[in-house]
């Protein structure tokens, strides 16, 4: 029997995008998955485009928050929720293309590798796309990914009885790295698959679109969740800041 893949789906307000979202998940060669959706309190019509889905493939399991948390925690919550052998990471507005599943877990186990990520794509809010491809390295360790996260979330998927269960840092921006960093501090390597499964939607208001305001909460992930050194902080933060910001790699 094929392995179970969990489906980490973390939700806000993301009704505009989530049915393309579930529809790519629908769509996959590889059939063996169960999406867990957790909404953190969406004041759309999220929930009822999930429900709707939900109704009619009971391989699409929704979940609500109490009450607005941030992604960390639904992120976890969901991880909580899961049954799979493995955990796949899908955000509610990004795209895979259709033998995403299919090909990463053949190259997980042809490879023998537990944790996995690959090169993506990114597209606009109508879904076209923006000409830009984002390559990963053949691997990477802590401090590579601490120095240049080379990581696209919707990307990555995991061998959970390998490396067993996460609580994602619980910060309100960048806790998918905190999340891959905590992962690294088990696993030493994430390997790269050099293939385009997946697309990465830029939203003008999204969460990460404001590059001076991440500053703050690299600082925190740094100092507070990494407990690294002030001078070492400093630097990164200096790295992250004349990559990203000025854009010169």
């Amino acid at each position: 029997m094929s392995d179970l893949i969990s489906i980490i789906t973390p939700t806000y307000n993301c009704g505009k995008f989530i049915g393309e979202t579930i529809e790519s998940v629908i769509n996959q060669t590889y059939e063996n998955w169960e999406m867990i959706i957790v909404d953190d309190c969406s004041k759309d019509n999220t929930k009822d485009i999930v429900n709707k889905y939900a109704q009619n493939d009971d391989r699409i399991k929704y979940h609500l928050l109490e009450k607005n948390s941030g992604a960390a925690i639904a992120r976890t919550k969901a991880m909580e929720l899961a049954n799979g052998n493995y955990m796949a990471f899908l955000d509610s507005d990004d795209l895979w293309v259709e033998d995403k599943l299919e090909k990463q877990l053949k190259f997980m186990k042809e490879n023998n590798f537990n944790f996995v990520c690959t090169e993506y794509e990114q597209i606009d809010e109508q879904s076209n796309p923006l000409g830009k491809i984002i390559k990963v390295r053949d691997k990477a360790n802590y401090n590579r990914v601490l120095l240049d996260c080379p990581v696209g979330n919707s990307t990555v998927m995991y061998n959970v009885k390998a490396m067993g269960k996460f609580q994602v840092p619980n910060i309100r921006k960048r806790n998918d790295d905190a999340l891959w960093l905590k992962m690294l501090k088990k696993e030493e390597y994430i390997h790269g698959m050099k293939e385009v499964l997946m697309k990465y939607r830029i939203r003008e208001n999204s969460i990460s679109s404001n590059k001076l305001d991440l500053v703050k909460y690299h600082w925190y992930l740094y100092r507070e969740i990494e407990n690294l050194s002030v001078i070492r902080s400093v630097f990164h933060i200096g790295y992250w800041g004349i990559i990203k910001i000025f854009k010169i790699k």
